[in-house]
């Protein structure tokens, strides 16, 4: 027999396994390094005790001298006979072909509490887990409207998804750069200059600069769709903005101002920041400089119609038209020359692009010019596509505009606020029922795959009970209102005993996934691992908060029962952060 001995509790691996994995690695002839691999938290069971951790044996035991005709559970419990419990695991057991280990309940409390305490925000995400993720600098690029209109709500998928990760690559330690690549360029501008000439009110202009813009677009586009000297006027006033030609900039210029301006009150609503503002026109003048690498090369081909294409057929089957035939850049060839300019400017690790699935074979092509440039960044870059948002409606009726949608979860709180007996006085209800409201749309955006379009329900995402952002709302808030009971807030001195319920037990261990969780979101950027996990929480939160009455126990009772709460809060509000979601302490 082989006792299980523990040198130390390496708890920042999330994994009571220290020296475990050594003792484990002897009797399978593998690497302490791989012994580890194979060992994860055990996740909750509601209708009975669960054990903490678990290894699974049969890729440890498929390659040493194992007899081939025994099941994979013959091989945990065979391995498993060969352990021995100690001062950290009290029970060790051989369950559906692995090992499992049960650690001692007085050890489990005193070293979680102790760890979350310790590490505050870090908890979590300084584990051997997460450290053998390489590290370096990220840039995310989201959001991305279009200037000179408002902001369309088939941009919140990318501007939320895109917050998401870039918070998660920041939290692991990487050096984040949050872009928002502005739709600032190209045909739509050639029109809108037009329009504005013929439609526009300076007057309005001020009043409501996007929703005019808007209307200007609008009017324009249908009457060039019938009179095609319009059409031709654009493509001319396209031409002198490239040309630099001073009224054409001049007006662009304003447009683009007043946009950033009302974009940004958006992204304040939100929470959400951008380290740098970018935009199409910021490479016009280098996607010239992109078209004579391609030529240098030997890649660009000049078509019968006078268009530059660049042969894409090895791997892709497909020509890309880079340069239409008055010489006027596209959109692919200055995201080709943004992307070589963060290349020299940024030497990134890795970048990535949030935008919908119908971008994917733009981004193929994207990859593919880099490539064949010679960029060694190319194999750095990815993209992170997502599905669409049906239905979504205000009682107005259908919305094209997010902030008409940030106003109606906002009013609808209110409203359901108001309409709740429970609901305690808050000197701005507003400001409370706009930070719920967004994590109602974020919970309800973030539940499914990413690429799958779903179908997006009021009544449903704005449910106060279930797996909504507004139940996370309220279950923080509910846990942060116990810290007015605190009479001497100690951090390090409880009673263990105090804390052996079941409820506590349960929630213990759904802590321990934490690291689990951040590995399984990084490996392909689901945010519904994290919304799974808060879930779980929130409601073993609350599980806990009925059978641990704070008021009517024992002072020691009472201080141990709020250092657990207030731990538990701790690690949801954090986690809540990490999804884009501002927790409320009252509502």
């Amino acid at each position: 027999m082989v006792p299980l001995t523990f040198l130390w509790i390496t708890f920042y691996s999330l994994h009571f396994i220290g020296q475990c994995t050594l003792q484990v690695s002897r009797i399978v002839g593998l690497p302490s390094e791989t012994v580890a691999q194979s060992i994860r938290a055990v996740p909750v069971h509601r209708k009975h005790e669960s054990p903490d951790f678990q290894l699974f044996v049969n890729s440890l035991l498929d390659d040493i001298h194992a007899d081939a005709n025994f099941t994979v559970q013959e091989k945990a419990q065979k391995l498993a006979s060969k352990l021995n419990c100690d001062t950290v695991i009290s029970e060790i057991g051989a369950d559906r072909g692995s090992v499992t280990f049960k650690v001692h309940r007085d050890l489990l409390i005193k070293t979680v509490l102790h760890k979350i305490t310790q590490d505050g925000p870090r908890f979590g995400l300084n584990t051997d887990l997460l450290s053998r993720i390489p590290k370096g600098k990220t840039i995310v690029e989201f959001s991305s409207p279009n200037i000179a209109k408002k902001f369309h709500v088939g941009h919140l998928r990318s501007t939320i998804i895109g917050n998401y990760i870039a918070n998660l690559k920041e939290a692991i330690g990487n050096e984040v750069i949050r872009i928002n690549y502005l739709g600032d360029w190209g045909l739509q501008f050639g029109l809108l200059g037009t329009g504005f000439s013929k439609f526009g009110s300076e007057k309005e202009l001020r009043d409501n600069p996007l929703e005019h813009l808007f209307n200007v677009y609008v009017k324009i586009n249908e009457a060039a769709e019938q009179d095609e000297n319009l059409r031709s006027s654009a493509m001319e006033f396209l031409k002198r903005l490239e040309g630099g030609e001073a009224q054409a900039v001049s007006l662009w210029t304003h447009f683009r101002e007043l946009s950033i301006q009302e974009y940004a009150k958006i992204y304040k609503r939100l929470g959400i920041h951008f380290e740098e503002y970018s935009g199409e026109s910021f490479y016009r003048e280098k996607s010239q400089h992109v078209l004579q690498m391609l030529r240098n090369r030997g890649v660009l081909k000049e078509m019968e119609n006078g268009t530059g294409v660049v042969d894409l057929s090895e791997g892709l089957s497909t020509y890309k038209t880079v340069v239409r035939s008055d010489g006027t850049s596209l959109y692919i060839t200055r995201d080709v020359a943004a992307a070589i300019d963060r290349i020299e400017k940024y030497d990134f690790d890795e970048m990535i692009y949030v935008t919908d699935k119908s971008q994917q074979t733009h981004f193929q092509h994207l990859f593919k010019i880099l490539q064949i440039l010679g960029e060694k960044h190319s194999i750095r870059c990815h993209h992170v596509p997502f599905g669409r948002v049906q239905g979504m409606k205000t009682r107005k009726g259908d919305v094209i505009f997010l902030e008409d949608v940030l106003d109606e979860a906002r009013t609808r709180m209110l409203q359901n606020m108001a309409a709740t007996s429970t609901s305690k006085h808050l000197e701005d209800p507003a400001r409370t029922a706009e930070k719920i409201g967004a994590a109602a749309l974020i919970v309800q955006d973030f539940k499914g795959p990413l690429m799958s379009d779903y179908h997006f329900d009021w009544d449903r995402a704005l449910q106060s009970f279930g797996d909504t952002g507004v139940f996370l709302q309220y279950t923080h808030a509910r846990l942060h209102s116990l810290q007015g009971l605190w009479e001497t807030k100690d951090l390090t001195d409880f009673n263990i005993s105090c804390l052996q319920e079941p409820s506590v037990i349960s929630t213990l261990q759904h802590l321990l996934r934490y690291d689990e969780v951040i590995l399984q979101c990084l490996d392909d950027y689901q945010p519904r691992y994290l919304v799974n996990y808060l879930m779980g929480l929130g409601h073993l939160a609350n599980v806990a908060h009925r059978a641990l009455p704070v008021k009517g126990s024992t002072s020691e009772v009472a201080q141990a029962r709020l250092l657990f709460f207030n731990n538990v809060q701790m690690v949801l509000a954090n986690t809540m952060k990490l999804l884009g979601i501002t927790p409320v302490t009252n509502m």
